[in-house]
């Protein structure tokens, strides 16, 4: 008897958009500030001082105004020309509501145009996101907002951390092994400065010097575009470093979301990397030879160093990481897509492949392999 296979569709990413809120902070100007509010001990201010300089970022962006130079009133810390340094958690959510449906809209709007296609043409919707919440959710006000048809499937992966972006894409993918016509926007908006903690304990310290607010967004289809090079998903790995539990943790608390986030955590994923990496290489029958660039999820300066290390990898193949922590620090689930989205725009080669990754609690560690595909001519 003969049997017919199914064709299993492989899926692109087709096109990328990233968006920034307005509000810019030098990290100097960052640093300075913290010893202000927080650096009373000479031990506090030693160590904000050796953190903030030493962090490979250059500035972060946020929704809120508070810290402007000249600022009488803002949003959530400074109110009537005092700052208030413990906003209780429903105040954050709050602005949390109102800010971050500006962002999902206008970068789904983006990367919906970067594709070449019509809001009525996206056939699935996933927002991702970790610092706030509301329902109906961030996917219910895209499918408004861009006014898409309201029969389009849509779905919320909140709370994960910085690796979210990849069971985003392994939904995606999944989509568009099954359906052929599937087009599948993604989009991950993070405002974590609205949880910044101004206390003294070292997890306050230094999650707040490395976090930013940021969104990003891709298309997400079962072939490849036919104008702009595209990333083909080779092959995805999940894994945990359970060692790592309590290192990484992302809690709700009174005022704001707490963030633990211990020096330890580099030399996990420096133990972890190469164990994880390896076997995803050999299942999508590469070697670490294949791959041309690392798009490393810039959690931080030590994070990069530490990778580089354990997979022994030039500098030069972590261009993009370091860019993007320079640029706008550690943007939780949306970073991961900057730093993509710097390799597309450098035109790279076709067949040029690429290992992504992404950490977050757990200790979760995301991969995935990804290769250029240039349009034909």
């Amino acid at each position: 008897m003969k049997h017919n296979r199914v064709k299993i569709m492989p899926a692109y990413i087709n096109a990328i958009a990233t968006a920034l809120p307005e509000h810019v902070y030098p990290q100097a100007f960052a640093r300075e500030m913290m010893k202000t509010f927080i650096g009373g001990k000479r031990e506090t201010t030693a160590i904000l001082h050796r953190v903030y300089t030493q962090s490979g970022i250059d500035r972060r962006y946020s929704v809120l105004p508070d810290f402007e130079e000249g600022a009488t009133d803002g949003m959530l810390f400074l109110k009537n020309g005092e700052f208030h340094l413990t906003p209780s958690t429903g105040e954050r959510n709050k602005i949390y509501s109102e800010q971050a449906k500006i962002l999902f809209s206008s970068v789904a709007r983006q990367a919906i145009a970067n594709a070449g296609l019509a809001p009525d043409e996206i056939t699935h919707v996933i927002t991702v996101s970790c610092t706030g919440f509301f329902a109906p959710g961030p996917d219910y006000s895209v499918v408004m907002d861009l006014g898409l048809p309201l029969s389009t499937p849509r779905f919320h992966l909140g709370f994960m951390g910085c690796y979210a972006f990849f069971p985003a894409l392994r939904m995606a993918r999944s989509f568009c092994e099954s359906d052929p016509n599937a087009k599948v926007l993604i989009i991950c908006v993070e405002l974590c400065t609205l949880h910044l903690q101004l206390d003294d304990s070292v997890d306050s310290i230094l999650s707040g010097s490395v976090f930013g607010d940021g969104a990003s967004a891709a298309i997400v289809t079962a072939n490849p575009s036919k104008t702009t090079a595209s990333m083909k998903v080779e092959t995805m790995q999940t894994m945990l470093a359970p060692e790592g539990e309590a290192d990484m943790a992302w809690t709700i608390g009174d005022n704001g979301f707490e963030m633990v986030l211990t020096s330890y955590v580099p030399t996990i994923l420096e133990m972890k990397t190469d164990a994880t990496i390896k076997p995803m290489l050999q299942q999508a029958g590469f070697s670490k030879e294949d791959i041309h660039t690392w798009a490393v999820h810039p959690g931080g300066r030590a994070i990069i160093d530490k990778v580089k290390g354990s997979m022994d990898l030039d500098e030069s193949m972590l261009w993009a990481s370091r860019e993007v922590l320079f640029e706008v620090g550690n943007l939780s689930s949306a970073t991961i897509l900057f730093v993509l989205d710097k390799i597309l725009r450098k035109s790279p080669k076709n067949g040029d492949n690429v290992v992504a990754m992404a950490f977050g609690p757990g200790l979760t560690i995301e991969s995935a392999v990804l290769s250029m595909t240039n349009p034909t001519s």
